[in-house]
């Protein structure tokens, strides 16, 4: 065993109850907690997991929409060195049930929203004993299922008696994967801790900070975000969203004095969309420091956001689950270098642009972007080869294709080979055309994210059909239905012939080409 240097944030967590065990810590709009409070419940939790077979290097499930719970079951898992597999509540239950199976989860905790979906698949969970299905909800726990707050009044309120080290794993992340099937990453505490600590450095968190999370919790966003302020003793306040409501938000930011938060643009532009009458009215001069992430942001929102948020800086990041943060475009440099992703954080490695065979580019070419964080991921779950296969050393690459211009600044030119992102959710084409391809009719099928304003991106599928056949676009859209996520299911589909789907001599389609055609990400910069 490894005795590590470095203090997991089940330490951290355990430290600011002894320290500061009256300051307000965590929370969101219901229930709030001090550094006391939630360090006993999460030592409780811990153990209840023990008592239950989930022990360290055990995994186990959770799926809800934001609230303060999942920041209990992450310091939980910290402590006793459990692994946590988030379950993004927008996937079908196909999906759903194929993450838990492909992680072996031994227990599952279900918000109340969601126990009719958990319930069609239950039976197909093999892994998880009956008894370990646990409930979080305003009411009585539903038959088959234990109440979270049971578990935890009945656990021990002690420390656990576990040693959790740095490389050991406290994540298990799910992101989609390019042949149809998610990978899982395995994000270790040294990773995290390192996130944590140069995202504290990078940009300055002080004490008297509150963040406010928005993204899901059940993304990597979120788990960035949050014990990173719990590491200086600042707030962590878990917005709680089932649809994105701006002007709630907005209430809340005055009501919670937030500092700080991370939203993608189509947060951006819908809270900037309010009418100035009804903007006005709200307080929001506690904000000090904005962040977009996910997908760039255009010239004008950037303005407005500054204009609204006067006494706020803003950042843009660029990262990933695997790799943590990456990039930053710096407050002062929001306007000099548009359209870029900034330079390396400090604390990392410098950025490599390779060709093909691994050799580094001139400046101002394209190639693929390797960096060397603290942050870097352990592996690929049960996934060797494909964890070898995005290392060059120890550097690391996400599939970006970027360039370095004359200042040492990084563009993206393509992400991650096509992925889309629509409303801050990745997309691979490869998933959706996999479905749309199983329709007896279609012969070729290419999907592509097109600009919109809203959403950043929308999804368009281009079908060619087999001779004789026929299909409609609500047929086809019909077809997706139930077996992916409704955010993957495409917006539009354009129905072309075969002579106009592009295509290399091997028979490839040209995303490229398409997206040329029907519109491209940089049309709305």
């Amino acid at each position: 065993m490894t005795i590590s240097k470095w203090m997991t944030a089940g330490t951290v967590l355990k430290m600011m109850a002894m320290q500061y065990p009256d300051k307000p810590a965590v929370g969101d709009k219901f229930r709030k907690m001090t550094f006391k409070e939630w360090n006993e419940r999460s030592c409780r939790l811990t153990n209840a997991l023990a008592k239950m077979g989930v022990k360290k290097g055990d995994r186990f499930a959770i799926l809800s929409y934001n609230s303060v719970e999942w920041m209990e079951i992450y310091a939980a898992a910290a402590k006793g060195g459990q692994i946590t597999v988030p379950i993004m509540f927008r996937l079908a239950p196909p999906e759903m049930e194929y993450v838990i199976n492909h992680s072996e989860c031994k227990a599952f905790f279900v918000a109340k929203d969601f126990v009719q979906t958990v319930n069609s698949f239950r039976n197909k969970l093999p892994t998880i004993p009956p008894e370990n299905f646990v409930y979080w909800g305003d009411d009585k726990a539903p038959e088959g299922y234990q109440h979270f707050e049971s578990v935890i009044a009945k656990a021990s309120p002690a420390e656990p008696d576990v040693m959790v080290d740095a490389d050991d794993a406290w994540n298990l992340m799910y992101t989609s994967g390019t042949t149809g099937k998610p990978k899982g990453v395995i994000r270790t505490h040294e990773g995290n801790l390192g996130q944590y600590l140069l995202s504290d450095l990078n940009t300055g968190v002080r004490p008297d900070d509150c963040v406010m999370l928005v993204m899901p919790m059940c993304h990597i966003n979120s788990i960035f975000y949050s014990f990173a302020y719990t590491y200086a003793s600042a707030r962590v306040f878990v917005y709680n969203m089932v649809s994105f409501d701006p002007l709630d938000l907005l209430k809340t930011i005055e009501k919670e004095k937030i500092t700080f938060t991370s939203l993608v643009p189509t947060h951006y532009i819908m809270m900037l969309s309010l009418p100035d009458e009804v903007k006005k009215k709200i307080d929001v001069s506690s904000i000090r420091q904005l962040l977009i992430s996910s997908a760039p942001a255009r010239k004008e929102t950037k303005l407005a956001i500054m204009d609204y948020f006067k006494n706020s800086e803003l950042w843009e990041a660029y990262g990933s689950t695997e790799a943590g943060l990456v990039t930053l475009l710096r407050p002062e440099e929001q306007f000099k270098k548009l359209g870029s992703i900034g330079r390396e954080i400090w604390g990392t490695d410098r950025i490599k642009i390779l060709d093909e065979n691994g050799k580094e580019v001139p400046r101002g070419q394209v190639g693929e972007l390797y960096s060397r964080t603290a942050s870097i991921f352990k592996e690929y779950w049960k996934d060797p080869e494909k964890t070898k296969s995005v290392f060059q050393g120890e550097w690391f690459s996400a599939g970006d294709m970027a360039y370095q211009d004359e200042d040492g600044y990084f563009v993206l030119v393509d992400r991650k080979a096509n992925m889309i992102i629509t409303g801050g959710e990745n997309v691979f084409p490869s998933e959706v055309e996999n479905l749309l391809g199983s329709h007896p009719s279609v012969k070729y099928v290419a999907v592509i994210g097109i600009p919109h304003e809203k959403w950043g991106e929308a999804i368009k599928a281009v079908v060619t059909l087999h001779q004789g056949k026929t299909a409609t676009e609500k047929e086809l859209i019909e077809h997706c239905k139930g077996k992916i996520a409704g955010y993957k299911i495409p917006k539009s589909i354009d129905f072309i012939k075969d002579e106009e789907m592009p295509m290399t001599p091997t028979g490839k389609i040209l995303h490229r080409i398409l997206r040329e055609k029907y519109g491209k990400w940089s049309d709305v910069k």
